[in-house]
Protein backbone atom coordinates (compact mmCIF):
# COMPACT_ATOMS: atom_id res chain seq x y z
CA UNK A 1 0.00 0.00 0.00
CA UNK A 2 2.24 3.11 -1.56
CA UNK A 3 -0.57 5.79 -1.13
CA UNK A 4 -1.16 4.77 2.46
CA UNK A 5 2.50 5.51 4.21
CA UNK A 6 0.98 7.49 6.88
CA UNK A 7 -2.31 8.71 8.54
CA UNK A 8 -1.09 12.35 9.21
CA UNK A 9 -1.98 14.89 7.24
CA UNK A 10 -0.95 18.24 7.24
CA UNK A 11 -4.55 19.96 7.15
CA UNK A 12 -8.26 18.61 7.10
CA UNK A 13 -8.92 19.24 3.61
CA UNK A 14 -5.46 16.69 2.83
CA UNK A 15 -7.30 14.36 5.21
CA UNK A 16 -10.24 13.89 3.46
CA UNK A 17 -8.49 13.53 0.27
CA UNK A 18 -6.75 10.56 1.88
CA UNK A 19 -9.45 9.19 3.02
CA UNK A 20 -11.02 9.28 -0.56
CA UNK A 21 -8.25 7.40 -2.04
CA UNK A 22 -8.28 5.01 0.98
CA UNK A 23 -12.06 4.70 0.23
CA UNK A 24 -11.20 4.02 -4.02
CA UNK A 25 -8.67 1.86 -3.18
CA UNK A 26 -10.71 -0.53 -0.75
CA UNK A 27 -13.51 -0.92 -3.64
CA UNK A 28 -11.10 -1.73 -6.06
CA UNK A 29 -9.12 -4.42 -3.34
CA UNK A 30 -12.71 -6.23 -3.28
CA UNK A 31 -13.91 -6.04 -7.07
CA UNK A 32 -10.39 -6.63 -8.71
CA UNK A 33 -12.07 -6.41 -12.32
CA UNK A 34 -11.85 -3.12 -13.52
CA UNK A 35 -14.20 -4.32 -16.40
CA UNK A 36 -16.89 -4.92 -13.54
CA UNK A 37 -16.52 -1.79 -11.48
CA UNK A 38 -16.81 0.31 -14.86
CA UNK A 39 -19.96 -1.33 -15.72
CA UNK A 40 -21.45 -0.98 -12.63
CA UNK A 41 -20.84 2.79 -12.27
CA UNK A 42 -24.19 3.85 -14.00
CA UNK A 43 -26.29 1.76 -11.78
CA UNK A 44 -24.45 3.54 -8.72
CA UNK A 45 -25.04 6.45 -10.30
CA UNK A 46 -28.00 7.25 -10.33
CA UNK A 47 -29.12 5.24 -7.02
CA UNK A 48 -29.27 8.45 -4.22
CA UNK A 49 -29.42 4.52 -1.59
CA UNK A 50 -25.71 3.78 -3.05
CA UNK A 51 -24.51 7.19 -3.08
CA UNK A 52 -25.23 7.94 0.82
CA UNK A 53 -23.70 4.96 1.46
CA UNK A 54 -20.39 5.32 -0.28
CA UNK A 55 -20.37 8.82 1.20
CA UNK A 56 -20.61 7.20 4.70
CA UNK A 57 -17.79 4.72 3.70
CA UNK A 58 -15.38 8.32 2.96
CA UNK A 59 -17.08 9.51 6.18
CA UNK A 60 -15.70 6.84 8.47
CA UNK A 61 -12.06 7.30 6.91
CA UNK A 62 -12.06 10.33 7.45
CA UNK A 63 -13.44 9.81 11.19
CA UNK A 64 -10.43 7.53 11.51
CA UNK A 65 -7.35 10.21 9.84
CA UNK A 66 -8.88 13.17 11.92
CA UNK A 67 -8.62 10.91 15.44
CA UNK A 68 -5.09 10.02 13.79
CA UNK A 69 -4.71 13.70 13.22
CA UNK A 70 -5.81 14.72 16.78
CA UNK A 71 -8.00 17.05 14.46
CA UNK A 72 -10.92 17.36 17.41
CA UNK A 73 -8.29 18.98 20.42
CA UNK A 74 -8.63 22.31 21.20
CA UNK A 75 -4.99 23.45 20.09
CA UNK A 76 -5.65 21.82 16.63
CA UNK A 77 -8.79 24.25 15.74
CA UNK A 78 -8.47 27.05 13.71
Amino acid sequence: MEYLTSLQCETPAKGRELAFTIARKTIAAIQTNPEIRKELRPQYAKDTAQLIAASQVVAIEFQTIAMANNYWREDNKG
